[in-house]
């Protein structure tokens, strides 16, 4: 096993916790559908008429049976369908994705292969490759080429294991993960590419 340069710029950036703090917030807000909805005393069904009269029956005033307090009455101050989006700027991402990048080649935990050859594509093969790196059991995310589709359907049945094309990767999927592979030299240019521009 040799050793890779890794590029500064990538690998050794500043890690600012609130930037990474306040990125990966915003991408699990993102992943929220915001569909949650319950019915208000409005929506039930029911009411129009006063269950019974105000006075003289020694039951307590009831102006509705749609009322939170009534069985199968509404809901009080439930949840309605809403938008978590939150807007991140491309710079925030790229700066916090170099921090947790940097904040796992501090750790030694950034490991760089020549290549995995999955064909056929077996789980089996993906197994005996972690066994292999002593990294079976563990978080890992491997980091593949666009074209990585026979890597992806070996390893997907893998426990703890995540696979993702260099394009999609963000701060969180790293820190997420206790391993980082890359599938290849090559990647840490392309990494280095996007980072900066």
């Amino acid at each position: 096993m040799g050793e890779v340069e890794l590029p500064a710029s990538v690998f050794a950036a500043e890690i600012k916790e609130h930037l990474l703090y306040q990125v990966i917030k915003g991408y699990l807000a993102n992943q929220r559908q915001g569909t949650s909805k319950t019915k208000g005393r409005s929506e039930v069904s029911g009411g129009g008429r006063k269950p019974w009269r105000q006075k003289g029956t020694g039951r307590a005033r009831a102006g509705s049976n749609t009322s939170p307090v009534w069985a199968r009455g509404g809901k009080a101050h439930g949840p309605d369908p809403r938008d978590y989006t939150t807007r991140i700027p491309k710079q925030m991402r790229k700066q916090a994705l170099a921090g947790a990048l940097s904040s796992r080649a501090q750790d030694g935990k950034i490991i760089v292969v020549e290549s995995i050859k999955c064909d056929p594509p077996k789980t089996k093969t993906m197994a005996q490759f972690l066994n292999a790196l002593s990294l079976y059991g563990s978080r890992n995310l491997l980091i593949v080429d666009q074209n990585g589709t026979g890597i992806y359907r070996a390893g997907r049945n893998v426990k703890n294991l995540d696979i993702k094309p260099l394009s999609e990767i963000n701060a969180h999927d790293v820190l997420d993960n206790e391993n980082i592979i890359f599938s290849g030299e090559k990647l840490i240019g392309k990494l280095e590419e996007a980072i900066k521009s």
